[in-house]
Order: C-alpha cells, then sequence, then structure tokens
C-alpha cells in the first residue's frame, strides 16, 4: 500500500488529515502509536525525530511528510481524488489556505495550550496563561466566523480549510463555548454531519475518556 499513516485517534492535528483522507476515499495504513509506550515512541522516533502526529509515509517514493497542512497539500498533489482539496483557483486557493493557517494559529494551537495546563503538576498551574489562550480562542471565532461562506469554508467545495475547522471548533467549544458564535456553532453543525467527520468521531469515541476536558 502507498501510503501510511502515523496517529492517534484522539490526536486533534491527526483529525484534520483523517478527514482529508476520508474525503477523498484514500485507502491507507493506519499505524496508531502510543506514546507512553517506549518501543512504539521509539519507532516512531525513526520515522519523525520530533516524534509528532501525524506524519504521513509515502512508500512509493520513500518520502516521509509531517504536519497535517503539508499532508494534505501533498495529497492533493498526488491523488486525483484529493485535488478539491485545495481550490484550482489561484485566489480561491490562497483563501483556503489563509483560512487553514488562521483556524490553527488562533484557535487550534490556543486550545492546546489549554489542554496542556490542565496536564500540569499541582502548583505548576499558570492561570494567567489560560486566560489568555481563552481570548486568543475568542478572539480567533470572531476573526473566522465571517470568513465561512456557507455551507462550508469557501462555499459549494470541502477543502482543507474544513479538514481544519472541524477539530478546532470541536474541541475548542469544549473551553470556550460557541453558544455567542452562531454561525460557527451552526458550521460545526455541518462538519460533524459530513460523512468523513462523523467516521473521525466515530473512530475517535473509545478514547475520549481520556480527553483532560471531557467536563468541560
Amino acid at each position: 500500500m502507498r501510503w501510511t499513516l502515523y496517529y492517534h485517534p484522539l490526536s486533534s492535528f491527526c483529525w484534520k488529515a483523517l478527514i482529508a483522507l476520508y474525503e477523498a476515499d484514500i485507502a491507507f495504513e493506519p499505524r496508531q502509536i502510543n506514546l507512553g509506550d517506549a518501543a512504539d515512541h521509539a519507532a516512531f522516533e525513526a520515522v519523525w525525530p520530533l516524534a509528532r502526529f501525524p506524519v504521513l509515509r509515502d512508500n512509493l517514493l520513500g518520502r516521509t511528510v509531517p504536519e497535517s497542512s503539508i499532508i494534505i497539500e501533498y495529497l492533493a498533489r498526488s491523488e486525483h481524488s484529493a485535488s478539491n482539496l485545495l481550490a484550482s483557483d489561484p485566489d480561491l486557493s490562497l483563501q483556503t489556505r489563509l483560512i487553514d493557517r488562521l483556524i490553527d494559529a488562533y484557535i487550534h494551537l490556543p486550545f492546546q495550550q489549554v489542554v496542556a495546563e490542565r496536564l500540569r503538576p499541582p502548583g505548576q498551574h499558570d492561570a494567567f496563561g489560560v486566560a489568555q489562550a481563552h481570548g486568543q480562542i475568542r478572539a480567533g471565532y470572531k476573526l473566522i466566523a465571517p470568513m465561512i461562506a456557507g455551507p462550508w469554508a469557501l462555499g459549494e467545495t470541502f477543502t482543507m480549510a474544513d479538514c481544519a475547522a472541524l477539530p478546532a471548533l470541536f474541541y475548542a467549544d469544549h473551553s470556550v463555548s460557541l453558544a455567542d458564535s452562531p454561525e460557527l456553532a451552526a458550521y460545526l453543525g455541518r462538519l460533524r454531519a459530513r460523512p468523513s467527520v462523523a467516521r473521525v468521531l466515530a473512530d475517535a469515541e473509545p478514547f475520549f475518556q481520556y480527553f483532560p476536558l471531557k467536563d468541560g
């Protein structure tokens, strides 16, 4: 098989790559990694020294492709069924990449800071840092909401921007509610109903018990 994805079902950035693979109906070997297992960790480091999810392996060309956005771009160049994930029109393609980067930078990454704070040992918590992250997420919501054309980020075509939006909004909503952003809440509802997304969520369901903010 040409493609191998190194991932974990609970990882939000892995969701982004998985949605793209399912959306394009690309067959791949899923290689689930438990970073808490020394052997798994060492094997993953041999593939990608940073041992950060997700990583795609192109077994045909012998290439290792890290980082979720780069993975999707690589798939769009390599598989015809994935080409729609990046708009062919240059201006729309640029808008796809812009929304992708804004979502990751101003919603996805700040939320990961909130999760990291929850995992800190007693006496090492940073309430100020969490408040800053919450503020960044709220600012991200306000920035992104008017950019969503509907039904998807760029209109009728499901793109990389939507692959980025689902994990960011799904997880961030556990920390900074989307109740005050009805446009984004409705968009998240549409994303969750998308078959590729529903499949990712179903795969992750058994692991939600380990999500640090599962109770809000």
